[in-house]
């Protein structure tokens, strides 16, 4: 190893951090407020245990304020660097220093490690690991990939249809038929049938880089589990490289632009769940790979004592996300995923945390809320909040931005509810409606709700149908992890059944929840697999399930034909139907009594529901595009919803054109009955709806 001392000139600049290839070597430039002394070291193979080249840092020449950095001309695309920083250690000002730490760029845009996903060689349970081959190393990265044919999609939120999924388990089962199983690969091999079922927007848990095997360091079984969900970064740069087939030199990032690519010229988007709430380095006593050896005090929040990290997250640490600093990390990696990886919005974990003032608070108008909101470069790409934390902030209908949309996890909880028989009507209808309880107010639209039944946290939709309590048993703990309230019925047995009763009530309620989704005003949402029927067994918290029990069993699909082919036919009608895509919210009826944008009845000819304790309910949407603000007008939609256990009829309401109501979709099983000619009733099966269609 060469160590170079006063050698090499500073013609570098300090900004943009990162390591950067320029004409003559490579820029290398990181952030330190506190640090005393700082080494970069530079490797050749990514298994190097020693460096081929080390440089101090000076403060007199190296350091511009409280960034460190170097010009190296001998370096090149393809090697590899970390850092060392020596500076204080424990007392009240949280700092953890350690001049024998190996640490990783903040800004690294790819980092080594497994060369497969789930590899164990090299790794030493128990052990803190502070430099040796195996730590994770920064490449320095030249990219130049060719964007031709590349798209802006920017698909308005009204039309688009959000479809959840993991990138590994997406493609990991056997039955997929993927080349490249588990892959960025493996999702393009997938393209023709995601264009077939007609979603707009491939929404993937996270794919910056995080450590599948971070078990390892616990005691007993769970040492055997891995971390399927990546809901721990590593490297908020970095595409996750296991999910690459080649990844040792930088190759995941090309892999991903290639995998963006083909999704965009196929016409769908891609956004992807960032994870800015904390990190994999956890709390005291977890694993030192970057943020906590290079400015513990800054980049997360501390009790007093500068001993203990604020846990607002569940996971040993909290992100300070809006010090200045690190509003600055946040939308520089923004930044770069949109500019760079060409991605179209994010969805943010946890992201009431960002709410958060620098002592835990929750603020009224968090500074990095706002940024993010306002920034120019992210003004036109979606972003999304799961707007709650694991301390209770709970800002669904609240969160502290016009700009932002929730994932509106009032919407589960009570249209789950609805169709299990337990639900109330009025809430019932307001959430059909776009929760305007919730949004209606300050010039807000629909599009603020993204609404969804189920996604990757939680019961499979198959499951919300058949398990009445969750079975985690898998993960090791005893069961007590995942939520206790799921608001699922087992349809009148825990768990698989042979009964045919019983099944053909499950399949009836998926359709329902299904049906009501894709008609509800708002964003849908879709969770992978849950088109033809997936199930994780009743594990409602599969986050460490790296097998079938979480994978997409494909075989699945011909079996669930008939929910598939619905569920197409759910987003084509969708889409097919302004009415349903609607910004603004339902209007009474105006000045000139003219029929309101949405009218309701109750069964038996009632010109009202029972709000209060019925369980069947109609609408009469209106088309015209006075009402629904669409370009052109649209059929008007009688939708009747009977989640009572018994048939309910319902008269059919005039319309003013003079046209009959014809039958677009319904989810019960026998033949619709219509009785009568000047006012048609229509007699719906107990738990299903129907769906009519007038000009």
């Amino acid at each position: 190893m060469k160590k170079r001392d006063h050698v090499i000139p500073s013609v570098s600049a300090p900004v943009p951090l990162g390591a950067h290839v320029v004409e003559q070597g490579v820029h290398f430039s990181i952030f330190s407020r506190h640090a005393k002394r700082v080494w970069l070291m530079i490797f050749n193979h990514a298994e190097d245990e020693v460096p081929a080249e080390e440089f101090e840092l000076h403060p007199d020449r190296n350091r511009l304020g409280d960034l460190w950095h170097l010009h190296v001309p001998t370096a090149r695309a393809g090697q590899y660097y970390v850092y060392r920083m020596e500076g204080p250690r424990n007392g009240p000002e949280g700092h953890a220093f350690d001049p024998e730490q190996w640490l990783l760029d903040p800004y690294a845009l790819a980092v080594t490690g497994q060369k497969k996903w789930g590899a164990r060689e090299g790794i030493v349970p128990g052990q803190q690991i502070k430099n040796g081959r195996w730590f994770p190393k920064g490449i320095i990265v030249q990219d130049t990939f060719d964007w031709s044919g590349d798209r802006t999609m920017r698909v308005p939120l009204n039309e688009s249809v959000i479809y959840e999924a993991n990138v590994r388990s997406y493609t990991a089962h056997a039955s997929s038929g993927a080349k490249q199983p588990g892959t960025y690969r493996a999702l393009i091999e997938k393209i023709p049938y995601l264009q077939e079922l007609g979603i707009t927007t491939l929404e993937l848990l996270p794919i910056q880089e995080f450590n599948e095997m971070e078990f390892l360091w616990e005691n007993g079984a769970r040492r055997n589990l891995r971390n399927l969900w990546g809901y721990s970064t590593l490297a908020f740069f970095a595409p996750n490289g296991r999910y690459a087939c080649a990844n040792q030199r930088g190759e995941q990032v090309r892999e991903f632009k290639e995998m963006v690519l083909a999704m965009h010229k196929a016409g769908i988007e891609v956004i992807i769940d960032v994870v800015f709430n904390h990190t994999a380095e956890g709390g005291m006593g977890g694993q030192t790979f970057s943020f906590r050896g290079i400015d513990n005090s800054i980049y997360y929040m501390m009790e007093k004592d500068g001993k203990r990290y604020k846990n607002f997250t569940g996971c040993g640490n909290t992100v300070n996300g809006n010090h200045p600093v690190v509003r600055d990390f946040i939308l520089h990696c923004l930044r770069y995923w949109v500019l760079e990886l060409r991605v179209d919005g994010f969805r943010f974990d946890l992201a009431t945390i960002l709410a958060r003032g620098r002592n835990g608070d929750l603020l009224a108008n968090p500074p990095v809320i706002e940024q993010i909101a306002e920034d120019p470069v992210l003004r036109g790409v979606k972003i999304i909040a799961e707007a709650w934390d694991a301390a209770g902030a709970y800002q669904v209908g609240s969160f502290p931005s016009e700009r932002w949309s929730e994932w509106n996890g009032k919407y589960r909880d009570d249209m789950r509810d609805f169709w299990r028989g337990k639900g109330n009507l009025s809430t019932f209808a307001t959430r059909l409606c776009g929760s305007p309880d919730l949004y209606d107010r300050h010039g807000q639209t629909t599009v603020k709700t993204i609404n969804y039944i189920a996604c990757h946290d939680g019961f499979t939709l198959a499951d919300i149908v058949s398990y009445n309590q969750k079975h985690n048993l898998a993960n090791c703990e005893e069961n007590r992890d995942g939520e206790n309230h799921n608001r699922s019925d087992n349809c009148g047995h825990e768990g698989p059944t042979t009964d045919p009763a019983i099944l053909a009530r499950r399949r009836r309620r998926q359709k329902n929840l299904l049906a009501t989704l894709f008609l509800s005003q708002g964003v849908p949402m879709l969770n992978a697999g849950d088109e033809f029927s997936r199930t994780q067994q009743g594990n409602n918290n599969a986050y460490c399930q790296d097998n079938e029990l979480s994978w997409v069993d494909w075989s699945l699909l011909p079996k669930n034909r008939d929910l598939h082919q619905f569920v197409r036919e759910l987003i084509a009608f969708r889409r097919a139907h302004p009415a349903l895509l609607r910004t603004a919210f339902f209007k009474g009826k105006n000045v000139a009594g003219e029929f309101p944008d949405i009218r309701w009845y109750g069964p038996d000819g009632a010109p009202e529901p029972d709000w209060a304790n019925g369980k069947a309910i109609a609408c009469r949407i209106d088309g015209r595009r006075k009402h629904t603000g669409a370009e052109r007008d649209d059929d008007h939609l009688f939708i009747i919803f009977n989640a009572d256990t018994e048939a309910q009829d319902f008269e059919l309401p005039p319309n003013e054109s003079g046209d009959s109501w014809k039958l677009a979709l319904t989810t019960q099983e026998k033949e619709m009955v219509r009785r009568g000619q000047g006012r048609p009733v229509v007699t719906v099966a107990g738990e299903s709806l129907a769906v009519f269609l007038a000009r």
